[in-house]
């Protein structure tokens, strides 16, 4: 019997907009809670894979007969067991998600968010893992800031649309996510920045940004603004007065957490400070573009994720906490587990070790919890 397979960037494509999708997730329950796929419109069922093929299990009958269903596991073996077993049970629209979870977490949806001089600002959602980055074009000239590990998707986007990579920035050092902006800029003869007090160890060369540097990309602006506190090096852009990229710093439904290289003690502190002093001397009306969101809530109805400054000091929590002991114990105090195997993504990102393919998908496994 063969099964038929779906790839996950046509499952990305559907979640982006907005269609019906069911999904029998057969991993564990644990694994299932703790990371999953997401969407407005996902109706997601968690059956693990041997609770599924045992024969006395009712189990089948939570599952849709007259619409499409997606079986998914971590790497995409069960899932493809999974799928043939409905096959057999008179299941005859199923299929399983190639590479599973891991293949899930790769996947890059463009979405434009709004004009610059001289062309666009676009925000690319990695819907598995909730990370996001940012392509400035002008004139012909393109601008990268905190990309992924998937370098090609961002390459073939400027091939498409005839740009030159000029400028590949990260707003910090990563702990949830491998960077592939050195690698990105190496491979298309671009300057990389990134800030000096994140780059202490860091052993390859770079282009340091600090505070007020001013970046040209064709006839669009990038400005740095120095605002520490997730970490001690972390830097936010405004691009042409309009738009904020706030890296860790600042979400759409959180802020950032101080503590992923051990020094929540005096890091939170200054994340206070970014947040309380620092941004509430830039414009109230800057369009806000974090390089995370936690839940699908945070998506707006285009799939992108944006607010503008003024409405999170109005609706975010993590901005109304005008009392800074108070604010220090909020973010040191009852955070989330940390990243999985954040300190080896931040020893990669230092260009200390260099992890073979599948080692750094696995490491990049689960949600980014980058968030308080």
């Amino acid at each position: 019997m063969t099964v038929k397979s779906v790839s996950p960037k046509k499952v990305a494509h559907q979640v982006f907009e907005n269609e019906p999708i069911y999904v029998l997730d057969v991993r564990s329950q644990d694994a299932a809670e703790d990371w999953k796929i997401e969407g407005d419109r996902v109706q997601l069922i968690n059956i693990p894979f041997k609770e599924l093929t045992d024969s006395n299990s009712s189990d089948l009958k939570e599952l849709p007969e007259d619409q499409t269903l997606y079986t998914v596991c971590a790497k995409g073996n069960d899932s493809q067991k999974a799928a043939a077993y409905l096959q057999e049970n008179g299941f005859d629209n199923v299929y399983s998600i190639e590479g599973g979870m891991a293949a899930w977490s790769e996947q890059l949806e463009p979405v434009k968010i709004g004009e610059v001089a001289g062309g666009a600002l676009y925000q690319f959602v990695r819907l598995g893992k909730g990370c996001l980055s940012y392509l400035i074009e002008s004139d012909g000239e393109a601008a990268i800031v905190d990309a992924g590990r998937m370098t090609e998707t961002y390459e073939q986007f400027a091939r498409e649309k005839g740009l030159k990579i000029t400028h590949v920035i990260d707003t910090h050092l990563h702990a949830d996510h491998i960077s592939g902006g050195k690698k990105l800029a190496d491979s298309a003869d671009a300057t990389y920045y990134l800030p000096p007090d994140d780059a202490e160890e860091v052993v390859f060369a770079f282009e340091p940004v600090t505070d007020g540097m001013k970046l040209q990309v064709g006839s669009a602006v990038i400005e740095a603004v120095y605002s520490p506190g997730h970490t001690i090096g972390s830097t936010t852009f405004v691009i042409d007065n309009k738009y904020l990229l706030t890296g860790d710093i600042l979400f759409v439904e959180s802020i950032g957490r101080p503590d992923l290289a051990g020094k929540a003690g005096d890091w939170a502190d200054d994340l206070y400070e970014t947040l309380y002093s620092r941004y509430k001397k830039l414009a109230d009306d800057l369009l806000v573009l974090p390089a995370h969101y936690a839940d699908v809530s945070e998506l707006n109805e285009d799939g992108s994720v944006s607010e503008k400054l003024s409405v999170l000091y109005q609706n975010n929590e993590g901005l109304k906490i005008n009392d800074e002991e108070k604010f220090i114990k909020r973010v040191t105090e009852g955070l989330k587990d940390q990243p999985n195997a954040y300190e080896e993504i931040r020893q990669t990102n230092m260009g200390k070790i260099h992890p073979p393919l599948e080692e750094a998908k696995e490491m990049e496994t689960g949600p980014n919890n980058c968030a308080v």
